[in-house]
């Protein structure tokens, strides 16, 4: 079996010239991402101060496993989500799963702003992860089988900022709103996108063609001639992952830890506003920086700019100042660009009648392993002397990504002339 990675060109399922209902369905993937994004973040800026309001002590060691355990398991939920809502969607359409799994966040993020005990909020963390899970697969896949080819990387670009600007929404809520149950009421409005989005997204004609395909025959396929690029796109997306989330999960408890003389919500808040406003930024211009390194080159680059900032931001800063403010934002930046190119790079690896599974498997196995990163900073913060100690080891994650692109040859990575064949 070839060891290199191979494209499946898409064929676009619409006229060059973009249908409205394109751009509806764009709107729809666009707004689900940044909920997503939102959901994923707001409990991080508000973890201290849920975790405290039901710790019967003020022990830290307790209070640190049930931090913990709230953002391990969301990570859990997520990744199983991820790789659940890919099979389903490849069953029953993109268009009703993305309704499914909207709603699903939506809905279990409403309802801790009602907990009444920290296991509460674990089951729900739990079970709104599998629904962003979900969405950030399947809103990939859509788009990736509707969208015209010219301006399809671009277009996935963009709503891969989706998510940091929900980053940043997350920090602007934490903001204006200090109680943590009212924050979490922003669990309407997915409930609400839900709706819209049954009423507005119609199924890609791309999976109603390869719908009647045996969905062993697609299992076996996907097994067999897709294992390279299974593994590979795992590892490259599972790299990036397990890294940023160890720090987007752990950043405002670091960030509290440097504070002596504040209660730290205003230099959270601002902390994962500029982690939104880094990754929106990065994102956005993901599609041109493709277009003119290369994905290959400009994957390389995210990588290498995120451990560096990794090696600047936790291993230098040992009292809080402003350069910790323009350290997070560059790391965002790397990381928001990674996110665009992986986006639009990882769906065009297989074929319409198993994309959506390989792409939820390559986008989620590695969060099983991120969760656990996650648990294990919050177990290790004694360990290894302080939250930034402890943050930073499993930064060096992003090495395994950054070698792994670099003895991929470009020949493997035939992204630019496959797809424009």
């Amino acid at each position: 079996m070839s060891n290199n990675l191979e494209f499946t060109t898409i064929t676009p399922a619409v006229p060059q010239r973009i249908a409205v209902y394109c751009w509806l369905t764009f709107a729809v993937c666009l707004l689900s991402n940044i909920l997503g994004g939102t959901v994923s973040t707001l409990m991080s800026v508000y973890l201290p101060t849920v975790v405290k309001s039901f710790a019967l002590t003020n022990d830290d060691q307790q209070l640190n496993d049930i931090s913990a355990y709230i953002n391990a398991l969301y990570i859990v939920g997520w990744a199983f989500g991820g790789i659940t809502w890919g099979i389903i969607s490849d069953k029953i359409g993109r268009s009703r799963s993305l309704v499914l799994s909207v709603g699903c966040f939506g809905l279990f993020t409403l309802l801790i702003s009602f907990a009444p005990s920290w296991e509460f909020v674990v089951a729900c963390r739990l079970l709104s992860g599998f629904g962003v899970g979900g969405v950030l697969v399947i809103s990939t896949t859509l788009l990736s089988e509707i969208w015209p080819q010219r301006s399809r990387a671009i277009v996935i670009g963009i709503v891969s900022i989706g998510f940091p600007i929900g980053v940043f929404s997350a920090g602007l809520v934490n903001y204006i709103v200090s109680d943590w149950r009212s924050g979490f009421r922003m669990g309407i409005l997915p409930l609400v996108l839900a709706v819209v989005a049954f009423i507005i997204v119609k199924e890609s004609e791309l999976w109603r063609n390869a719908r009647n395909e045996s969905s062993v025959k697609s299992i076996v396929s996907l097994q067999r001639d897709h294992r390279s690029n299974l593994w590979k796109g795992s590892v490259i997306f599972g790299s990036m992952l397990i890294g940023l989330w160890a720090i987007f999960s752990w950043l405002p408890t670091w960030v509290q830890s440097l504070l002596t003389n504040s209660d730290g919500q205003t230099e959270r808040g601002l902390t994962m506003m500029l982690l939104g406003a880094g990754g929106l930024t990065g994102g956005f211009f993901s599609g041109w920086i493709s277009n003119a390194l290369g994905v290959r080159k400009a994957m390389i680059l995210c990588f290498g700019g995120c451990m560096i900032m990794s090696v600047l931001l936790f291993k230098f800063n040992t009292t809080f100042s402003s350069i910790v403010y323009i350290e997070t934002a560059g790391l965002a930046l790397f990381f928001g660009i990674s996110q665009g190119l992986l986006s639009n790079y990882i769906p065009q690896l297989f074929p319409t009648a198993v994309r959506a599974t390989a792409t939820g498997f390559c986008f989620n196995i590695g969060r099983l392993v991120t969760a656990a990163a996650v648990f294990f900073v919050g177990t290790l913060v004694t360990t290894l002397h302080g939250y930034g100690n402890a943050i930073f080891t499993f930064s060096i994650v992003f090495l395994i990504g950054f070698l792994t692109l670099v003895f991929t040859s470009d020949r493997s990575l035939q992204h630019e002339s496959q797809l424009q064949s």
